[in-house]
């Protein structure tokens, strides 16, 4: 389903801009420590997380990086070919198309009104979600902000992670291996995935796993801020970014930053909803 989001997604892209796609080109590259980010020759600039850990060829020496995409080479390219690699290549390439994709959606949302869908800029995607002290949640990926305010809340919370280290000593009777997904995810009132789902291709599978009443958020800078084909599948809440100033967020993500670098800064947070 991952892949039916970004195809249905790439397709909503490809149509609205219509030809003056053609003209769109890659201008910068920065690929960070943890988001890979696109600057087009637009002005726009989108991110998607850098998958590190599963990219083989992230390592010494000359000829895995034989193999790597690097920036410079990428300048000039037209964005739309870029866009394929959204959909048919993994590991960094799909990172890179999913990050031009992301770009050229915030040209594509421009002065763009659809009454089906609220958008907020500035709003945290958690704070959309509506947590309850009486609600199970359960958070697919290690956000340290809102882990700690289902703590303050008090709301009984599980996080499923790939890597437990990324989680504090405190944070870890909440943990749960990943492999638990068919177990844990079902028990959810509000279901929150990282982003990042969207790039490994297990988006899909763990909307399925959720029952029908649950609220889903899908949030993070890899997620694209046109939401049709996320709603259509089942989500709830989008919490995205928009950047505000390319090459200051394109500096950011090269010295190896973060959210906690980039907003307020070169980004906002944007969450989208569906109306009541």
């Amino acid at each position: 389903m991952a892949n039916a989001i970004l195809k249905r997604t790439v397709e909503i892209v490809r149509d609205r801009l219509g030809h003056a796609l053609d003209d769109v080109t890659i201008d910068r590259v920065a690929i960070g420590l943890f988001f890979t980010g696109v600057k087009l020759s637009t002005g726009h600039a989108g991110a998607c997380a850098t998958p590190v850990k599963d990219i083989p060829d992230a390592v010494c020496c000359p000829g895995s990086a034989m193999a790597m995409p690097f920036p410079g080479k990428l300048r000039g390219r037209r964005a739309a070919d870029l866009l394929d690699e959204a959909m048919e290549q993994v590991g960094i390439r799909r990172t890179l198309g999913i990050a031009t994709l992301n770009a050229l959606a915030q040209m594509a949302n421009e002065d763009r009104v659809d009454e089906r869908i609220e958008i907020v800029e500035g709003l945290d995607a958690f704070a959309a979600a509506q947590v309850g002290v009486d609600d199970t949640v359960v958070v697919v990926g290690a956000f340290v902000p809102f882990l700690r305010e289902l703590r303050r809340i008090g709301a009984r919370h599980w996080v499923l992670e790939k890597d437990p280290s990324t989680l504090k000593p405190h944070e870890m009777p909440y943990f749960r291996e990943a492999e638990r997904a068919p177990e844990v995810v079902p028990e959810a009132d509000v279901l929150i995935i990282t982003g990042t789902t969207l790039a490994n291709d297990t988006l899909g599978d763990l909307i399925a796993l959720a029952k029908p009443s649950a609220r889903i958020v899908v949030v993070g800078p890899t997620v694209t801020i046109i939401p049709d084909a996320f709603f259509e599948r089942g989500c709830h809440i989008l919490g995205g970014i928009k950047v505000t100033d390319a090459d200051a967020f394109l500096d950011i993500l090269s010295e190896g930053g973060s959210g906690y670098h980039f907003f307020g800064k070169s980004a906002t947070k944007i969450t989208l909803r569906k109306r009541l």
